[in-house]
C-alpha cells in the first residue's frame, strides 16, 4: 500500500511508518503541504491520503477533489485541531476526520488501520498455502516455497486483494520507493518468478493474467 501524507514533518512521518509497518506491507510519501501533494499525486497513485489541516478550505477542497477524481477508491484521513471543522472536512468526502492525534503516531496508525482494514493482514492462510507476511515465508502443505524481495511482496500485495485485478502501474506505485524507473517488465519478470515457483511446489497456478488489465490473486 502507498500512503501519502501531508504536512507533517520528517521525524513524526519516520515514526508513523514504523507503525504502519506492523500491520501492513506500505511505503510512506512525505509532501509539506497541498502545493507539495499535487506533484506526488499527478504521478503517482495512493491508496491513502492522510493531510493534516491548514485551514484554508478551498484549497483543501479542491485537492480532495483531485484525488477522488483520480482514483475513486484512494481514501482520504484528515487531522484537525479544531474539532468544529470536522463537519465541514466531512462534507468535503473525506474518509475520517480525526481530532488532536498529531503528536500520537501509534493512534493515528490505529485509525489508520481501522479505515484500510480490508488491506490489513499479517498472513493469508488459504487451505494448504499460507502466507506469512511478517515473517516473509510462504508455505504449502507444510513445504517451504523461497520467494524473496519483491516477489514475496508481489505475492502478499495481491494475496491481501484477492480477486481484484491490478494493473502493472498500479503493482509498482504501490512497491516501489521511485517507481517512475521502474519498467513494466520489472514486473513481468517477477510475476514469471512466482509462477515458476508456486507451480513447481503446488502443482497450478494462482496468480492469473486478466486480459489488458493486469494480474490478480486467485487460490
Amino acid at each position: 500500500m502507498r500512503i501519502l501524507t501531508i504536512g507533517f514533518d520528517d521525524e513524526y512521518v519516520k515514526k508513523l511508518s514504523e507503525e504502519l509497518k506492523k500491520y501492513f506491507i506500505c511505503i510512506v510519501d512525505n509532501a509539506k503541504n497541498l502545493y507539495d501533494a499535487t506533484n506526488f499525486t499527478d504521478f503517482r497513485h495512493y491508496e491513502l491520503v492522510i493531510v493534516v489541516d491548514e485551514g484554508v478550505k478551498f484549497s483543501l477542497e479542491r485537492y480532495v477533489n483531485e484525488v477522488k477524481r483520480k482514483k475513486s477508491e484512494t481514501k482520504i484521513i484528515i487531522l484537525t485541531s479544531n474539532p468544529k471543522s470536522q463537519i465541514v472536512h466531512f462534507s468535503l468526502g473525506v474518509d475520517d476526520v480525526i481530532h488532536n492525534h498529531t503528536d500520537e503516531p501509534d493512534l493515528l496508525a490505529a485509525r489508520v488501520l481501522a479505515n484500510m482494514r480490508q488491506l490489513f493482514g499479517t498472513k493469508v492462510d488459504i487451505g494448504k498455502l499460507v502466507i506469512d507476511i511478517t515473517n516473509k515465508k510462504i508455505e504449502y502443505d507444510q513445504k517451504i516455497v523461497s520467494l524473496n524481495g519483491k516477489t514475496f511482496d508481489i505475492l502478499a500485495y495481491l494475496a491481501l486483494r484477492k480477486q481484484r485485478v491490478f494493473s502493472k502501474d498500479e503493482i509498482i506505485n504501490a512497491l516501489w520507493e521511485e517507481p517512475e524507473y521502474v519498467s513494466d517488465n520489472t514486473v513481468e519478470v517477477a510475476i514469471n518468478q512466482i509462477r515458476k515457483r508456486l507451480k513447481s511446489i503446488l502443482g497450478f497456478q494462482v496468480i492469473h493474467t486478466v486480459r489488458r488489465r493486469g494480474y490478480k490473486f486467485s487460490y
